[in-house]
């Protein structure tokens, strides 16, 4: 029987010490009662089983930062230097060439440094970038205006020449990016004058303003090549200094920038992979901001230190659990419907994100015009999802196991923490789940060429804010490294409905296919949707103006000032 609320908080100090044994010995729950994250507010449940021991082992993570802040409270800080704001990460972006990087690191802080022909507002809706207007007087054929007096950062301006070879250096194959499929309508890219461009389609293709969009892609110099990646100009309110790899990105403002300027002098991305550090470096000062970067845990003690404050908003940044379809045991729908229904949402929702997060149904975030809020759901049910894999020919052996999967994630506590619990529930049902931990940039790679059989990671930014997601990831055309297909989905009727949305730029009939795309999907399942998380923001007191977008990117060190 579980203990109350009352009871557990009474106790929780002396569960420390046994979250230790319950974190070294994962693979063996007691029976916990749990609750159905759909059906109503979260009832926790209690013991050291299941979450309740990963709530434990957060609680210890807790008092360690705690101890080691209180030891650092009465160091000497070093005064921060007035004109550089210092922002933690959690990896090195993996390329900041806009047409090449397509990890999260690499698209948020790329837009600082590129821009788009257009740009993403707080609603979905495209508005002017570099182009201040465009018309579209067929289906296939778009005309941009582009602003003039724009350049470069080493001085060149911006003409309808460099849009030209930001696109055909991904349609000729001049850069290998899994980028380039999302440009693979265009039939050509015209330069019309020094400041028109014309794009003209092989087909309709709805998604095209998306791709043109700041984080999609950002035009480059005429003629960037390989080198780009290494020494990256673009017409960003931000130029680039230096990098050095899993240390620091160093930025400065760009004197010269087209529109409102950039108040900070400098921004400095430091590195730092462990959340607990993250967390100290800016408890005692040596840094000002992180956005979606630390546990929940970590924020609600933060969230109490005077000289920090908290910013939250809803988000569009969506979790998800991604299984290798090409593996026998994966292979069967029930097993994929089976791990569905043997995860609990929320208890780590409550326990890990401090409800920071909610339930997710689908890819797109509700927000979305095409979301669609009747997709299927599936609540927590072990008990149905034993039926599933015994319907499925995997009955448990004297141990209880019915067969082991193993899951690669990188080396950064969230997800570690999330990868424990989700041990734990899945032993409950029979899965001796197995974790890897790898740094980023090893785990990523992995993820890229189908090295797995299940992983989980977040679409954020903009990637998750159109319908061309669905085609990313899960036409049969887009499998790795070609586009995000990782999982080596495929379903015939899916890519028929890909295309019809593609096609069409009947607002209503879209989002009828859409809706449709999305009940398919939740039937066959190649994703497991875990959830859609809020921007949680923690920044130093001396940092002034920030706003959080819906989309969680760094655009708020464009306004951003700091006070010495």
């Amino acid at each position: 029987m579980c203990k109350t609320r009352a009871a557990r908080s009474k106790h929780r100090e002396s569960q420390v010490s046994a979250a230790k044994n319950a974190a070294r010995n994962l693979g063996h729950p007691r029976p916990v009662a749990h609750s159905n994250p759909a059906g109503g507010p979260f009832k926790p449940a209690f013991g050291l089983s299941g979450v309740v021991a990963c709530g434990a082992v957060t609680c210890l993570n807790l008092c360690l930062c705690l101890v080691v802040c209180l030891a650092l409270s009465g160091c000497a800080q070093r005064k921060p230097d007035p004109h550089t704001a210092v922002m933690l990460i959690e990896s090195s972006p993996l390329n900041l060439d806009p047409r090449i990087g397509t990890d999260a690191q690499s698209e948020r802080i790329g837009e600082l440094i590129f821009e788009g022909l257009v740009r993403r507002d707080n609603d979905f809706q495209l508005r002017p970038r570099l182009a201040e207007s465009w018309e579209i007087p067929d289906p296939l054929t778009y005309v941009f205006h582009l602003r003039r007096g724009v350049c470069f950062h080493d001085g060149r301006a911006m003409t309808s020449a460099d849009v030209k070879w930001t696109l055909d250096s991904l349609l000729d194959g001049s850069v290998r990016s899994a980028k380039s499929s999302a440009y693979r309508y265009i039939d050509r890219v015209e330069a019309r004058d020094e400041f028109t461009v014309i794009i003209r389609l092989k087909e309709p293709y709805a998604a095209l303003l998306w791709n043109l969009s700041d984080g999609a892609i950002g035009v480059v110099p005429a003629g960037a090549g390989e080198e780009l990646a290494r020494n990256p100009v673009g017409t960003g309110p931000f130029r680039f200094v230096s990098q050095e790899q899993d240390r620091q990105v160093l930025l400065e403002r760009n004197p010269e920038y087209w529109g409102t300027p950039a108040a900070l002098g400098r921004v400095r991305f430091n590195v730092v992979p462990d959340a607990t550090t993250r967390a100290l470096e800016l408890r005692k000062g040596s840094a000002d901001v992180e956005l979606d970067a630390l546990p929940g845990d970590m924020v609600a003690m933060l969230a109490r230190q005077p000289q920090l404050r908290l910013e939250q908003a809803p988000g569009t940044s969506y979790q998800y659990l991604a299984m290798n379809l090409r593996d026998p045991i994966l292979q069967d729908v029930r097993v994929r419907q089976a791990l569905a229904y043997a995860i609990d949402r929320g208890p780590m929702i409550h326990y890990l994100w401090h409800d920071m997060a909610r339930p997710a149904n689908s890819i797109l975030p509700p927000q979305h015009w095409a979301y669609d809020p009747g997709a299927r759901f599936y609540p927590y049910d072990p008990a149905k999802a034993r039926e599933l894999l015994d319907e499925a020919g995997h009955r448990p052996g004297p141990d209880g196991v019915r067969f082991h999967l193993l899951m690669k994630t990188s080396t950064d506590e969230g997800t570690r923490l999330f990868c424990a619990v989700l041990q734990q529930q899945l032993r409950a049902v029979g899965i001796a789940l197995d974790i890897r931990s790898y740094e980023f940039a090893t785990f990523y790679a992995d993820v890229v060429k189908g090295a797995f059989q299940l992983y989980s990671l977040r679409w954020v930014g903009g990637s998750n804010q159109d319908p061309d997601v669905f085609e990313n990831v899960f036409d049969s055309a887009s499998f790795a490294p070609r586009r995000a297909n990782r999982g080596y989905y495929s379903n015939p009727e899916v890519d028929r409905r890909i295309a019809e949305g593609r096609r069409s730029v009947d607002a209503q009939q879209r989002t009828a296919i859409y809706a449709k795309l999305q009940e398919l999907l939740n039937e066959e399942l190649p994703y497991v949707h875990l959830w859609w998380s809020d921007h949680v923001m923690v920044h130093s007191n001396r940092m002034e103006n920030v706003q959080i977008d819906s989309a969680g990117s760094y655009d708020f060190l464009r306004t951003a000032t700091l006070a010495n």
